[in-house]
């Protein structure tokens, strides 16, 4: 198509002017041998009208604010030709620009568009909950911050969501994540900043006034709700941070950075756990890399063991078994917990490594037992199945050398498998456990009643056992709603003819309740934590020579 040249439309420098300035946008050029930046278009709009429409470098960076200036330090950084210039920060009476443009190709002069953060990035919502989606949450948190008073950030992670996707599929979960989503905007004051800033992360930036948020978030969020017929019970890992607003409170990114340090620690304690910012956080990043770097070689080297739990049978208080756990005798920094290592072997694909070495040297372990304790031949041990590992290949041959080179014999050796796994293919997995069965294995259901169940396939799968997570157990004497699902676990344990095992017992009480319950058996703290082998041989022979375990009379 060709045009003839009085029909052209040419746009002259003051309609494009005005063109900018309608769309709230301003045209800058750097010129650092000059120390002259120069401004055209909405600067006054912007905050930029001081700087208008030419200043110095010096009072370029008196007008942003303290704490961003650092960010304004990069529009005037001298460049190679054809470098790009991005920088996000805020100047005092403005809110938050966006300054992007080169280097030009003589390389003494940059130039560029400065405008709201908005207009090159309008603020969006998540579509399945509603509420701000990360870029926008972090927009608008930075203008609240510039505000003065006690601003409180609280990051909310929602506990196990991979399983959720596992066990009930992606739309299923999504579900899950909108009705939370719904649930928390309901719960706060319509001034407060709220966002899904993960695929599992929520947040909330407010001035609390008269309310912790905190509390509001879980209480909220942690109710049960009913998924497609599935009883779904969220838990949370919170962190939360608290600064004060003003011209030096810190930058928006950085808050959420240290509020999601701070749900890194509440999750390592534990599901449902909670942690506040603190400085001592800032060495986590570190200290993981120091701790990846010593995973490398640590199972083959032995510093990973099983360390033993008691299982007790509740209604005569005997020894029935121990359940295998790893722990890390770590060189220089001792005994760590498995919340500060097992998630890094997970995400370097060591799980199938450790699964295998945990049930060799339980299974060694076991027998040595019972061959020293030969009254106690019923005695078990009960190795977790990591996730995935139900399709290791070559496990149930694995399986069943174990179980022949130390001599033990059909149902001495439990293996433990999540829900999770086996909602993944149910189908398939019916064989694999069917097949490990017939290769001697007992086989238990771990963590039943967290939500995930469907129970049609506890009477087409050889389960022998099912546990009920240490969670409702723990609670089942101040929640009515843990104390049904207890009920209901041992109830459906007795009509399938599975035995129960309660984990997280505490105490007497709690032992006394699930055996009114007709539970079959129980472990936790108020029997034993976790036992070196060493630990574990004294709590067997004492088991034995008193012909019951003790149990704590109070948790």
């Amino acid at each position: 198509m060709s045009f003839k040249t009085g029909e052209r439309r040419i746009w002259d420098t003051t309609a494009t002017l005005e063109a900018l300035s309608g769309a709230d946008v301003a045209l800058w050029i750097w010129e650092p041998e000059a120390d002259r930046l120069r401004l055209n278009g909405a600067a006054r709009a912007l905050g930029l009208g001081p700087l208008a429409p030419e200043c110095s470098s010096a009072a370029f960076r008196a007008l942003a604010l303290p704490q961003d200036r650092a960010q304004a330090e990069e529009v005037l950084r001298p460049r190679e030709p054809g470098c790009e210039v991005v920088a996000r920060f805020r100047v005092r009476g403005g809110e938050t620009c966006l300054w992007r443009g080169v280097w030009l190709e003589e390389g003494v002069r940059a130039a560029g568009v400065v405008a709201p953060e908005t207009k090159f990035s309008a603020s969006e919502r998540c579509g399945l909950t509603g509420l701000l989606d990360r870029r926008s949450f972090i927009a608008r948190a930075r203008e609240r911050l510039s505000r003065d008073g006690v601003h409180e950030l609280v990051v909310a992670d929602l506990d196990r969501l991979r399983r959720l996707n596992e066990a009930l599929g992606h739309e299923r979960a999504d579900l899950v994540l909108a009705a939370l989503g719904s649930r928390l905007a309901a719960a706060f004051p319509s001034d407060a900043i709220l966002g899904r800033i993960g695929e599992d992360e929520f947040a909330v930036l407010c001035e609390p006034r008269g309310y912790e948020p905190a509390s509001v978030l879980r209480d909220s969020l942690e109710q049960p709700l009913r998924i497609a017929g599935f009883d779904i019970h969220p838990t949370l890992s919170v962190g939360a941070v608290s600064v004060e607003g003003g011209q030096d409170a810190p930058e928006a990114a950085e808050l959420l950075r240290r509020a999601e340090l701070a749900v890194e620690a509440a999750a390592a304690a534990g599901r449902g756990g909670a942690a506040a910012y603190g400085r001592s956080m800032e060495t986590d990043g570190l200290s993981r890399l120091a701790l990846e770097a010593d995973l490398r070689g640590a199972i083959g080297r032995g510093e990973i063991m099983p360390y033993f739990q008691p299982v007790v049978r509740l209604s005569t208080g005997a020894l029935s078994g121990f359940e295998a756990l790893a722990r890390w005798i770590h060189p220089r920094r001792g005994m760590l917990p498995p919340d500060e290592f097992l998630p890094l072997i997970e995400e370097m694909g060591l799980m199938s490594e450790l699964g295998a070495h945990m049930m060799h040297a339980a299974a060694k372990q076991l027998a040595t037992w019972r061959d020293s304790h030969p009254a106690m031949g019923a005695l078990t041990v009960s190795v977790n199945l990591s996730t995935g590992e139900i399709d290791r290949p070559g496990l149930v041959a694995d399986v069943a050398e174990t179980l022949r080179v130390n001599g033990l014999p059909r149902g001495a050796l439990k293996l433990e498998v999540t829900e999770s796994d086996i909602m993944r293919d149910p189908e398939r997995a019916a064989v694999i456990l069917k097949t490990l069965r017939e290769a001697g294995a007992g086989l238990a259901l771990d963590d039943f009643g967290t939500g995930f169940s469907s129970l049609s396939y506890l009477t087409r799968l050889p389960f022998d056992t099912l546990k009920i997570d240490r969670y409702f157990v723990r609670t089942m004497g101040t929640n009515a709603g843990s104390a049904k699902i207890v009920r209901s676990v041992v109830k459906l344990g007795q009509d399938l003819d599975l035995e129960v095992v309660a984990e997280g017992v505490e105490n007497a009480e709690m032992a006394h309740a699930l055996q009114s319950l007709g539970c079959d058996y129980g472990q936790g703290f108020g029997y034993a934590p976790a036992l070196s082998p060493r630990e574990a041989e004294v709590y067997l022979n004492e088991a034995y020579v008193d012909g019951a375990a003790p149990v704590k009379a109070r948790g």
